[in-house]
């Protein structure tokens, strides 16, 4: 009997990300949940909106490829390389501009982490819902594209995230970018002032390494940039429709979770939970 008990309080104990500790999560990354809903499903709604439609489901998953993403938090050691990375690579030069954050955390049971949100690329994403003129759509691949040249910056979009994952270009992006060479050099071109930005998981790197028959998730140029510089594997890369990828293999070897799945959005960005408490 002693055993049993012993047993299940060993069971919750494992759980280190409690219920509240998840909400807290959430409620860091997101500032407009409620907000959301009146988007979502309001007079802002996409049956409400007259917009562009794309003329295929953006919901429907269709492509050879899905692109997932895993960040193990018991691994991040919150050295801000790949911020750094993102930033260079993708040209972002302004600090409020950046589309990958890491910030600290600590969870109920006292363990200190660093939590990370690049954009969830959500399959069910309220972004592209809420778009009026189909600026952002998800693609066959599972990756929610941008075209900025679309973009009018009515930023329903950013309203409608519920991770806090886009951000406005407020102003005419000028100058050099600090993080230049070191970090890595430019792959794409900024964007003009007035448009939504985000994370692309690199998806010029994975549309140009597949038609070179490279990776993605294995061949470091066609990974990206956050995956790629990580120096303690703590963040991991790849198709899931490929039983054999990093991402399938790391997802068949540890527990995982995604942010607010009861949303329903379904994010492709997988977490593992933060290490044992502090004795």
């Amino acid at each position: 009997m002693a055993d049993k008990s012993k047993s299940s309080k060993n069971k919750q104990s494992s759980n280190l990300l409690t219920r509240r500790d998840l909400l807290k999560i959430a409620g860091a990354t997101a500032t407009a949940v409620v907000v959301t809903e009146v988007v979502t499903s309001g007079p802002l709604s996409a049956e409400a909106i007259q917009g562009i439609r794309r003329e295929a489901d953006p919901h429907h998953v269709s492509g050879e490829h899905q692109w997932h993403m895993a960040i193990d938090l018991s691994k991040c050691i919150g050295c801000n390389y790949c911020v750094r990375a993102c930033q260079a690579v993708n040209d972002v030069p302004d600090n409020d501009m950046r589309w990958n954050v890491v910030f600290p955390e600590r969870t109920e049971m006292g363990v200190d982490f660093y939590m990370n949100r690049p954009c969830l690329h959500c399959q069910d994403a309220p972004c592209v819902r809420v778009c009026p003129v189909g600026a952002t759509w998800v693609r066959p691949d599972g990756i929610v594209a941008m075209d900025y040249d679309r973009c009018i910056g009515c930023r329903y979009c950013q309203i409608a995230c519920p991770y806090d994952a886009r951000r406005f270009n407020w102003k005419t992006p000028e100058g050099e970018n600090p993080y230049q060479p070191q970090w890595g050099n430019p792959e794409v071109e900024r964007r003009a002032r007035g448009v939504v930005e985000k994370c692309t998981f690199c998806v010029h790197r994975i549309d140009r390494a597949l038609e070179l028959g490279l990776t993605p998730g294995v061949d470091r140029k066609a990974t990206p940039a956050c995956v790629e510089v990580c120096p303690v594997g703590a963040r991991v890369f790849g198709d899931i429709r490929d039983v054999n990828s990093p991402i399938s293999v790391f997802l068949r070897e540890n527990t995982t979770f995604r942010l607010r799945e009861e949303w329903g959005t379904q994010p492709k960005v997988h977490y593992v939970n933060p290490g044992r408490e502090r004795g």
